[in-house]
C-alpha cells in the first residue's frame, strides 16, 4: 500500500486506521471479563450459568462430563486472556505510537469477533454438570497440577517481554521526555530485538503456548488456536522483516524474522 501505485478510491473506502486495534481489546476486556465473572460465580458460589450462555456453550461443543483439571485450567486461561487484553489496551493508549497506517475493514471486523470467540472457546472447555461447573471434590485447588504453575510462569515471562518490546518500539517515536516527535520507522534494539525483527509477535505466540501448557498440553482445541496464532504472527513478522531489510541498509544481518536462529 505504501510502495505500490496509488490505490483506487473504491479500495481506500474499506480502510480503517490501524490505531483502531484498541477496539479489539476494549471488546475483549468487557466480554471476557463478563465471561470470567460468570465462571467465577459458578466456581466459587455455585451460581449456574444463564440459560442462553449454557445453550451457546452446548452448541459450541461443551460436554456434560466429569474428570480432569479442566475447570481450573479454563479459569486460569480466561484470567490470562483477560489480563492480556487489559495490558494490551493500556499499551494502545499509553505506550504504542501508531502511524497513519491502515488495515482493511474485514481485518478490523475479524479482530472484533476474534476475542469474543476466543473467550467462548476457553469457556467451552469447562466440564459441566447441568448449568454448573463440575469441580472434582468440590475444591478447585485440589485440581492444581505442575502444568498450571508452569503455564502461569510462562505467561508472566512472555507478557513481560512483550511489554518491554512495545515500550522499545514506542520510544523510537518519542523524545527523552516521552513526547511523540515523529511517526517514522527506526531500527529497534534491546531485549528480544537482538534476535528477531518482531519479538512482540513471538511473545504473542509464547503467551498462547503458555495457555496451552495451562490446559495440560493435551487440549486439541487450544492447540488449533495456537496454530492460527503461529501462522498469523509469522506472516506479520515476515512482512515486517522484509520491510526493515529493504528500508535500512545497516539492518543487523544476524537478526531473524520470527524465530531466533531460524
Amino acid at each position: 500500500k505504501r510502495e505500490g501505485p496509488s490505490r483506487p478510491a473504491a479500495c481506500r473506502v474499506f480502510d480503517v486506521p490501524k490505531r483502531y486495534f484498541s477496539h479489539f481489546y476494549i471488546i475483549s476486556v468487557l466480554w471476557n471479563g463478563f465471561l470470567l465473572w460468570h465462571l467465577t460465580q459458578s466456581l466459587f458460589l455455585g451460581v449456574p450459568f444463564p440459560n442462553w450462555l449454557h445453550g451457546l456453550l452446548r452448541i459450541l461443543g461443551a460436554a456434560q462430563f466429569q474428570g480432569g483439571e479442566l475447570a481450573l485450567s479454563a479459569f486460569l486461561v480466561l484470567v490470562f486472556l483477560w489480563l492480556h487484553s487489559l495490558r494490551r489496551l493500556f499499551e494502545c493508549f499509553y505506550v504504542s505510537v501508531f502511524s497513519n497506517a491502515v488495515i482493511h475493514v474485514v481485518q478490523y471486523c475479524f479482530g472484533l469477533v476474534y476475542y469474543v470467540l476466543t473467550g467462548l472457546t476457553v469457556l467451552s472447555q469447562v466440564p459441566m454438570d447441568g448449568r454448573n461447573v463440575y469441580v472434582i471434590g468440590k475444591n478447585l485447588l485440589m485440581q492444581a497440577r505442575w502444568f498450571h504453575i508452569l503455564g502461569m510462569l510462562m505467561f508472566i515471562w512472555s507478557s513481560v517481554h512483550q511489554y518491554k518490546c512495545h515500550v522499545i518500539l514506542g520510544n523510537l517515536r518519542k523524545n527523552k521526555a516521552g513526547v511523540v516527535i515523529h511517526c517514522n520507522h527506526r531500527i529497534p534494539f534491546g531485549d528480544w530485538f537482538e534476535y528477531v525483527s518482531s519479538p512482540n509477535y513471538l511473545a504473542e505466540l509464547m503467551i498462547y503456548i503458555s495457555m496451552a501448557v495451562t490446559f495440560g498440553l493435551h487440549n486439541l482445541t487450544w492447540w488449533l488456536v495456537v496454530t492460527y496464532v503461529f501462522f498469523s504472527q509469522a506472516l506479520s513478522a515476515f512482512l515486517s522483516h522484509k520491510f526493515y531489510k529493504s528500508k535500512f541498509v545497516s539492518y543487523p544481518k544476524h537478526r531473524k524474522a520470527f524465530l531466533p536462529f531460524l
